[in-house]
């Protein structure tokens, strides 16, 4: 059969190189538990450690006891890998498919943007859980869209939060108009960084653009502002086999991505629930 001709490992490569390329919200996540998952239902527990007390030794006692040894608080969070996505097309005869040049890399970039839309989407929907800025959906309009970034900013410093080692912004084409409008009225030097639509800087922040914004019952954005660390995510399998349909004369392609993801450091995330005049 023509499907015997179909190599997995090249489309399955080809797939996650594209799942790459497309994905914004997953750039700005902590990866580093993928590896220790690698079937459905698996599950990381994820250790959180708590502050040493620091405390004051003066002088004149410097001889003296310290107290006894504190026991630190620590925290532990669950991250269970339980989201499936999957696909299932005809493609006629795969041999002849293959003949013809690029219609597999085109139906593999196809397949591959959209399960990064529908895992970029999932991390997205996870704003909808953090602690929002503002008791209600702010108004955003041109002239106080840079005050709502810095008041984000400031609240995440308020809980600690080096900005320093790395903070993102993940906003809506329509956000990003509103930006890129006030911050060039600002810059009176002309800088150059706003020649990229897709990413730039605002101070130490970097902006990214998302057409995957989560939206909140009321119709309003929730435009998520968070560290590195703030979202753990795993995608730990792509699969991707061709086969025969008994009921068709046609080759078929069909695969699934297996995910998850969790906010694991939820003072270290801020959602900012938006909407437009």
């Amino acid at each position: 059969m023509a499907y015997e001709n179909f190599i997995p490992s090249v489309w399955s490569e080809a797939i996650n190189r594209g799942l790459e390329r497309a994905c914004v919200f997953l750039q700005d996540c902590n990866r580093q538990y993928e590896g220790d998952v690698s079937e459905m239902g698996d599950s990381v527990h994820i250790l959180g450690v708590g502050k040493p007390s620091i405390k004051t030794l003066n002088r004149e006692n410097a001889s003296g006891e310290i107290d006894a040894a504190e026991e630190v608080a620590d925290s532990s969070v669950i991250l269970n890998v339980n989201q499936i996505r999957y696909f299932n097309y005809k493609v006629g005869d795969i041999d002849k498919a293959q003949a013809v040049g690029g219609l597999m890399d085109a139906l593999s970039e196809e397949t591959a943007e959209g399960i990064a839309s529908a895992m970029d989407k999932f991390v997205a929907d996870l704003a909808k859980e953090a602690t929002p800025l503002y008791d209600t959906a702010m108004t955003v309009t041109k002239d106080n869209v840079l005050d709502i970034i810095d008041d984000a900013i400031e609240r995440l410093q308020e809980q600690d939060v080096n900005i320093s080692n790395g903070v993102s912004i993940t906003i809506s084409p329509k956000f990003y108009k509103l930006f890129k409008k006030a911050y060039i009225s600002a810059d009176t030097d002309n800088s150059e960084f706003m020649k990229n639509g897709m990413v730039t800087r605002y101070g130490s922040v970097l902006i990214r653009m998302s057409n995957n914004v989560a939206k909140e019952s009321d119709g309003s954005e929730s435009i998520m502002i968070r560290t590195k660390r703030a979202i753990a995510f795993v995608n730990p399998l792509t699969h991707t086999e061709a086969y025969r349909p008994e009921n068709s004369f046609a080759d078929a392609v069909k695969g699934f991505v297996l995910f998850d993801g969790k906010i694991v450091r939820p003072e270290e995330i801020i959602k900012i629930n938006v909407k437009y005049a």
